[in-house]
C-alpha cells in the first residue's frame, strides 16, 4: 500500500499530544491485497482510526471486535499494553485514510486497556461539512474521552469556500490534506501536505480553490513531555522500551501468540508480527 508517514517528520515530531500520523490510499484492494496487519503490541498511546472509503476489522485483546468505516472513529487506548490486528474486508474495494497515534502523558500511560467507537453527525453550512470526532468545534462535542485536551475533525470545502472556525488559542493545530488545494490562513497546503499553525490564535480560515477539499484537522496544546516512541511502543526511557520489547517477544512462540502482558487479540490466531532488531 502508498502509505505516507506525515508525522513524526524532521521539522516535527508533535503536534499537542498527536504523535503519528499515517496517510494511506487511495489504493485499490484487488491490485495491493489491502490491509493485513496482523497481531501487534502498543504501549503508553490511543491509536485513532479515520477512513475515507472502505472497512477494516479489528480486534484486540482488551475482547474487542469492531469495524472502521467512512466518516465513524475507532479510538483504542493501549494504556499499560493492548494488542490488535487490522485487516480490510473482503468487501472493501479501495482502501484510503488516516491512521493516528495520540500519546499518553505521564498520569494515564499506565492505563488499563480500552475501546471506544464513535459515529459523529455531521455539521454542515454554506459549502462546508465538517464531523467532529475528538473535542469540540463549531458547537459540537465528541463524547469520546481523551487523556489531554485534543481536537480531530474531518473537514469537506466545495470549492470556492472560505470556512473560519473558533479555535482554541491554547493549541497548535495541524491541517492535513487529503485532497484539493487549501489556504490555511495565507499559506496554501497541496495533497497530502501537513500545514502547522502555532498556538496563540482563537480563529482558524480554511479557504478552498476551484476543486473540492478533503482535510483532517488535529490539534491540541503542546504536550510538554518528552516520550520515547519505537516501533509500535511510546515510553520515556530507552530502558522502558527495551522492557516492552523484551515482553512482547517472550509472547511469541513457535512463530504464534501465547498469552502475556499484552494478550492475545480476541479471535485472531493468525501469526503475530515480531518486533524488528533495535
Amino acid at each position: 500500500m502508498t502509505v505516507r508517514r506525515t508525522l513524526p517528520s524532521r521539522e516535527r515530531s508533535l503536534i499537542g499530544a498527536w504523535c503519528f500520523l499515517d496517510h494511506f490510499g487511495p489504493d485499490m484492494v484487488d491490485r495491493t491485497g489491502g490491509m493485513k496487519v496482523a497481531p501487534h503490541p502498543h504501549t503508553g498511546l490511543q491509536t485513532v482510526s479515520w477512513l475515507f472509503a472502505g472497512e477494516i476489522e479489528h480486534r484486540d485483546s482488551a475482547g474487542h471486535n469492531a469495524f472502521v468505516q467512512p466518516g465513524e472513529v475507532n479510538l483504542m487506548t493501549a494504556g499499560r499494553g493492548i494488542s490488535h490486528s487490522e485487516v480490510s474486508t473482503a468487501a472493501t474495494r479501495t482502501l484510503h485514510g488516516a491512521q493516528l497515534w495520540v500519546a499518553l502523558p505521564e498520569a494515564a500511560r499506565d492505563t488499563d486497556p480500552g475501546f471506544v467507537h464513535h459515529a459523529p453527525a455531521p455539521v454542515t453550512g454554506p459549502g462546508w461539512e465538517v464531523r467532529v470526532f475528538l473535542g469540540s468545534l463549531l458547537g459540537d462535542t465528541s463524547p469520546v474521552a481523551t487523556a489531554t485536551p485534543l481536537l480531530g475533525a474531518e473537514v469537506l470545502l466545495e470549492p470556492g469556500t472560505a470556512l473560519t472556525l473558533e479555535v482554541d488559542p491554547a493549541f497548535e493545530l495541524g491541517v492535513l490534506v487529503d485532497r484539493g488545494r487549501v489556504d490555511v490562513d495565507g499559506t496554501t497546503a497541496e495533497p497530502h501536505d501537513l500545514a502547522y499553525v502555532p498556538p496563540a490564535r482563537d480563529h482558524l480560515t480554511l479557504t478552498s480553490y476551484d476543486e473540492p477539499v478533503r482535510a483532517l484537522l488535529l490539534g491540541g496544546p503542546p504536550f510538554g513531555e518528552s516520550i520515547v516512541m519505537w516501533w509500535n511502543f511510546v515510553g520515556r526511557t530507552h530502558e522502558e522500551v527495551v522492557a516492552f520489547r523484551e515482553q512482547w517477544q517472550a509472547q511469541i512462540v513457535d512463530g504464534g501468540l501465547v498469552d502475556g502482558h499484552f494478550g492475545i487479540p480476541l479471535g485472531d490466531a493468525s501469526p503475530p508480527i515480531p518486533a524488528p532488531p533495535m
